[in-house]
């Protein structure tokens, strides 16, 4: 599969520390090993901590995982749309805004959970069902050239720092 570590000719500098934050090896095994890691983290959580903010403003531990699994589709739809030779360029997304709509709050923890592990196969299922020529495939996301190759990269990227954040700022406070 064509899911080689991308040049930095592939994407925008913008991209680079996503594409940095992702180990060497089958990046299909490392996307699957992630959710596995957001699975551990967020099921070991009650359900009120998943309301948890470790400042006034900021995003709860459900906004989290509410914004991963946006982020994960809107992603995902970036690889299909790039991967099926689509150079339409592709807008970028307000996160708070998607945040404010989405009210994570108001949702069990457990669903959230199981819509970010749904959300997480489909990219996987997607992924595997690209022939070879469409990693290669160039287009524009947020305003910055790509191609389809670096967007797993960017998902796990994006995950792993959301998860830093968490351990950082989140978990000391939930002690």
């Amino acid at each position: 599969m064509g899911l080689h570590r991308p040049q930095p000719s592939e994407y925008g500098e913008a991209y680079a520390h996503y594409l940095g934050a992702t180990p060497e090896g089958d990046l299909l095994a490392v996307l699957q090993a992630q959710a596995a890691e957001v699975a551990a983290l967020f099921g070991a959580l009650a359900e009120a901590q998943g309301a948890y903010r470790y400042a006034p403003g900021k995003w709860s531990l459900k906004d989290l995982l509410q914004h991963l699994s946006d982020a994960e589709r809107i992603f995902a739809y970036r690889i299909l749309r790039l991967g099926r030779g689509d150079a339409t360029p592709l807008p970028g997304f307000e996160e708070d805004d998607y945040a404010a709509s989405a009210k994570a709050d108001a949702h069990d923890l457990a669903a959230l959970l199981a819509d970010f592990l749904a959300a997480r196969e489909a990219t996987l299922a997607l992924c595997r069902s690209l022939p070879e020529a469409a990693w290669d495939f160039k287009g524009t996301t947020s305003a910055k050239q790509i191609t389809t190759r670096c967007i797993p990269y960017i998902i796990h990227g994006h995950a792993a720092h959301h998860l830093a954040v968490i351990r950082e700022r989140y978990l000391p406070g939930l002690k």
